[in-house]
C-alpha cells in the first residue's frame, strides 16, 4: 500500500478531498488489522478454554472411576465381612456356654458310677445356676407366665382346662414349655394351659 504524504508533510498545498478520505480509509484499515489480530486471539483463548474443560472432564471422568472402584471394594469387602461374621458370629456365645456342656458330660459320667443321688442333685442344681447364670449375662430371661392374664400375643395355648377358682379363668395355670425373650424381643412363646 502507497502511502501518501500527509498534509504536514506538504506545507502549503491545500488538503484535497480525496487525500483526506483516502487517510481515513487507511486509519480504518490499520484498525481493522488491530482487531483482526485481537479476533485472532479470541480464538486461540477459545481453543484454551476448550483444552481446560477437557482435560477437566478427563479427571473428571477419572475420578467418577476411581471412586467407582472404591466403592465396589466396599461392598465386596462388607458381604465377605458379613459372611464371616455369620460363619463366626456365635463362637463367643459357644465358648461361654462350653463349661456348662463339660459340667454335663461329668454329671452324666458320675451318675453311672455312683450311687449317692443327692450327690447327683446338687450337681445337677449347680449346673442349672450356670446355665441360668450364662443366659443372663447374654440377655436372655424367662417369661414369667403362671396365674398371669392369657395374652395371644405372648403366650402360646395348648389347652384348657375349667377351673373352680373364678379368678384363674382366663389365666394361665401350667406351663408346658418356657418361653424366652432376647433383649425384650420374644425368640420362643411360652406353650400354656389356659383356666375356662
Amino acid at each position: 500500500m502507497v502511502k501518501k504524504k500527509s498534509h504536514e508533510e506538504r506545507p502549503g498545498e491545500p488538503v484535497s478531498g480525496d487525500e483526506t478520505i483516502e487517510n481515513h480509509i487507511t486509519t480504518e484499515a490499520e484498525a481493522a488489522g488491530d482487531s483482526g489480530t485481537a479476533g485472532e486471539a479470541k480464538p486461540a483463548e477459545g481453543s484454551a478454554t476448550e483444552e481446560d474443560l477437557t482435560r477437566k472432564l478427563t479427571e473428571m471422568q477419572d475420578k467418577y472411576i476411581r471412586l467407582s472402584a472404591e466403592f465396589d471394594n466396599y461392598r465386596k469387602r462388607t458381604l465377605r465381612e458379613k459372611i464371616e461374621l455369620s460363619k463366626t458370629g456365635g463362637e463367643s456365645v459357644i465358648m461361654s456356654i462350653l463349661p456348662v456342656v463339660d459340667d454335663f458330660d461329668r454329671a452324666m459320667i458320675s451318675m453311672r458310677d455312683t450311687q449317692d443321688c443327692d450327690a447327683i442333685k446338687q450337681g445337677l442344681e449347680l449346673i442349672n445356676v450356670k446355665l441360668s447364670a450364662f443366659l443372663k449375662e447374654n440377655g436372655v430371661s424367662e417369661i414369667e407366665v403362671i396365674h398371669e392374664q392369657f395374652n395371644p400375643d405372648i403366650h402360646e395355648a395348648v389347652t384348657s382346662i375349667a377351673v373352680d377358682d373364678a379368678a384363674l379363668k382366663g389365666r394361665v395355670i401350667e406351663v408346658i414349655r418356657k418361653g424366652y425373650d432376647l433383649n425384650g424381643k420374644v425368640i420362643r412363646f411360652p406353650k400354656v394351659v389356659v383356666g375356662e
